[in-house]
């Protein structure tokens, strides 16, 4: 992650696969242009990076020159197309290459138009080395496209935001949540995870997403993913974890607005675990940490035996069945417990005193991501 001014950009093309599109580019037009010896045009600012390194791969030879339109101001390219600097070469009967760093709206590229009109040229070709399809609102061909890329703004190999980022060497994308937290909230039966799960919601303003009642309200409420879950529960068979995903980010989606969120219950697997990391890399965010309530077998037991007294609930009445879904906690969170440790996001929180002792302790993980 980098950050440029106030915003922050993510990772999103390496230099490796840009030098492989641009090799690729070079080997394409080569191959059209055979013998001929083109005019290659790049256009300033943003195609400098890309333009050298092109004529430095380009096997024949070849002339370049520049123009230099202003368009883009913060994030936004403007309608108001300036030509700061213009051609100083006749062109008349040659064939011109644009090189374009990036197409996107087009506009860039109907002022290029305008411009060799009228300069008698035997062929003008353009070539991009990204293009945002979505976003591209005009008619002109497109000779070569390196790279197809989503509407999403991106600073670097020639491209800024404000004056900062061309120098970078690889291609990176705006991160679109700017601030937020998000973390796995883990704890063996009677930790109180539920009860420190509404405190936390509270004090952080962050969304809780308890994948029990995800369940129950797909169901309950008839929707198509919550009818898919069922078909499979009804014949005793496990959801697909993909099903489960489809839900939370649904759930997601509802507070795109939000803080952050607590997941709880989920995920159970390393698949799980993995697939709820591309959903929030997909939303721009990430999963900062998998909290986890430690505390001891023998009070858990006394806890749950403690609860079941009034919670009217079988499984808080049996101390083996008690015994064993502790057990099965441990089986599955030992594994998550590795997956993040090795993200160095794993936390451990002693869960044993007042409830007031453990939200303290809590917190203090929270306020530290």
């Amino acid at each position: 992650m980098i950050k440029l001014h106030d915003l922050h950009f993510k990772p999103f093309i390496s230099e490796d696969e840009i030098q492989a599109t641009v090799q690729h580019m070079v080997t394409a037009i080569a191959d059209d242009l055979q013998d001929e010896v083109p005019v290659f045009v790049g256009i300033l600012n943003g195609s400098f990076m890309f333009v050298s390194d092109f004529v430095k791969k380009y096997p024949k030879p070849c002339e370049v020159t520049f123009i230099k339109l202003a368009s883009y101001e913060g994030l936004k390219s403007t309608d108001d197309i300036q030509r700061l600097v213009g051609l100083t070469q006749d062109l008349t009967g040659r064939t011109v290459v644009i090189l374009e760093d990036i197409i996107d709206s087009g506009k860039t590229l109907a002022e290029v138009h305008r411009i060799f009109k009228n300069e008698n040229v035997k062929e003008l070709k353009i070539a991009t080395l990204f293009y945002k399809p979505e976003a591209y609102k005009k008619d002109f061909k497109l000779h070569y496209v390196g790279m197809e890329i989503p509407n999403k703004f991106i600073v670097g190999y020639g491209l800024d935001y404000d004056g900062l980022g061309r120098d970078l060497p690889a291609i990176y994308q705006l991160k679109t949540t700017q601030h937020m937290t998000n973390f796995v909230l883990f704890g063996p039966p009677g930790a109180g995870k539920g009860t420190q799960a509404e405190f936390l919601k509270e004090k952080y303003s962050l969304v809780h997403i308890s994948t029990g009642d995800v369940f129950r309200f797909n169901i309950k409420n008839e929707t198509a993913l919550g009818m898919l879950a069922k078909s499979y529960m009804d014949k005793g068979e496990l959801v697909p974890d993909q099903v489960t995903i489809d839900m939370l980010n649904a759930e997601v989606e509802k507070n795109a607005d939000a803080k952050g969120f607590i997941f709880d219950g989920f995920p159970r697997t390393n698949a799980q675990a993995e697939a709820l990391d591309k959903l929030m890399d997909q939303k721009d965010s990430q999963i900062n940490a998998m909290i986890a309530l430690e505390v001891d077998d023998e009070v858990l037991v006394q806890r749950l035996l403690e609860r079941g007294k009034t919670s009217g609930r079988a499984d808080d009445a049996d101390e083996n069945i008690i015994r064993n879904r502790i057990k099965e906690y441990y089986k599955k969170t030992a594994i998550l417990k590795d997956y993040y440790s090795a993200q160095d996001k794993y936390y451990g929180v002693d869960g044993v005193g007042s409830i007031e002792d453990i939200t303290e302790r809590l917190s203090a993980v929270i306020d530290s991501l």
